[in-house]
């Protein structure tokens, strides 16, 4: 399975017409973004489900996805963008797993409006996956080289008082961990 498969796997909208809305009828049907290759696709589907109606007029009335295609306004209540399935190709050949993608869009809580600019703001500032904030700072700084390689073992490193002050300038989400 691809990254684009696995970004849009848990992906569903459920399509409605305002016609039958304004009708008094709220009838649909849940259809899931990766069974589609192309918003192109998706749009023929919705049409071939609404095909009783001459210019159907879609109306998102419910969607269940991850948090990163809201934030970046791509899914809302009564709208899709047709720039979903570019995004989701964009995060699809991105280097990173869309998991960390998601935390890092998490962490930065704010609209990137272009997903380029998001990954290689990601890119610049992602640190890997701990276990722990002691975890991170302890290997953060060993690979520095800020903890001499000699210490003598009567020395001991409160590495959580330590981790607390480095992640001043660290964010984290579900184990990821980035540049602030």
């Amino acid at each position: 399975m691809t990254k684009l498969q696995n970004c849009l796997e848990d992906f569903q909208i459920y399509v409605g017409t305002y016609g039958k809305y304004n009708s008094g009828s709220i009838y649909g049907e849940w259809l899931q973004l990766s069974d589609y290759s192309s918003y192109d696709e998706l749009l023929q589907a919705m049409q071939e489900l609404h095909q009783d109606e001459q210019e159907p007029e879609f109306m998102i009335q419910d969607y269940e996805c991850s948090q990163f295609f809201i934030k970046q306004k791509l899914v809302s209540e009564c709208h899709l963008s047709a720039d979903i399935y570019e995004i989701a190709e964009q995060v699809n050949s991105s280097e990173y797993d869309f998991e960390v993608i998601e935390a890092y869009a998490e962490c930065m809580s704010y609209y990137h409006k272009d997903v380029s600019e998001l990954l290689e703001s990601l890119s610049d500032s992602y640190y890997g996956e701990y276990s722990s904030d002691e975890d991170f700072a302890q290997t953060t700084l060993e690979q520095e080289g800020s903890i001499p390689e000699n210490l003598p073992s009567y020395i001991y490193i409160d590495w959580e008082a330590t981790a607390r002050h480095l992640m001043y300038d660290y964010i984290t989400s579900n184990g990821y961990y980035f540049k602030n």
